[in-house]
């Protein structure tokens, strides 16, 4: 797995050994970030405050950093996915944007110096069909800014019907279906 864009275009980004996380391809990632570059109801990467949730190697984070995030906040519970996001941000150098939670993100909770401003992007890409979405969404919520989008990953398969949240748009890549939401304001 490489960065797609940005100012680590082409870097190796390092991945958990064994099979406890399932990497975004780079294809989706690439497809996912076109679309967020573009979307009217998206706020720009440029110094945007991002959270990668579920984060196994911090691939969608630290795409969002190359492409001009001002800092995330990466977080991931499996030792050997916060091995890898260690060693990722070490590589690339990126010890004053970012920083790791070791957390379930299905019970997260941050402190107010835990997190620099509202999150304006937030990545989530949970175990595929298990549901961890639905207490995930309900613990960022308070820490989304006003504009803020989630980026919600899960199985082509699943049923999503998130309440409480619009879906801006709706994508299947392969066996990935990806839905960018925002906060219903009724």
């Amino acid at each position: 797995m490489r960065i797609v864009s940005g100012v680590h275009r082409g870097r190796t980004i390092a991945t958990p050994d064994g099979r406890k996380t399932r990497p975004t391809s780079d294809q989706t990632r690439e497809s996912i970030f076109n679309i967020l570059d573009h979307a009217e109801w998206a706020s720009p990467l440029d110094g945007a405050v991002v959270m990668d949730m579920f984060a196994g190697s911090g691939a969608l984070g630290l795409e969002a950093i190359s492409r001009g995030a001002e800092f995330c906040v990466f977080v991931e519970r499996h030792p050997l996915a916060l091995a890898a996001i260690r060693k990722n941000i070490d590589h690339f150098d990126l010890g004053d944007e970012a920083r790791i939670h070791r957390f379930d993100a299905t019970k997260l909770k941050l402190a107010p110096g835990n997190r620099p401003k509202p999150f304006t992007h937030v990545f989530m890409d949970p175990p595929y069909n298990k549901k961890m979405w639905q207490p995930a969404l309900r613990r960022v919520a308070p820490y989304l800014a006003d504009k803020g989008v989630v980026i919600l990953e899960d199985s082509h398969e699943a049923e999503i019907e998130p309440r409480g949240w619009d879906v801006m748009s709706d994508k299947i890549w392969g066996t990935t279906r990806t839905l960018f939401l925002k906060q219903s304001k009724a």
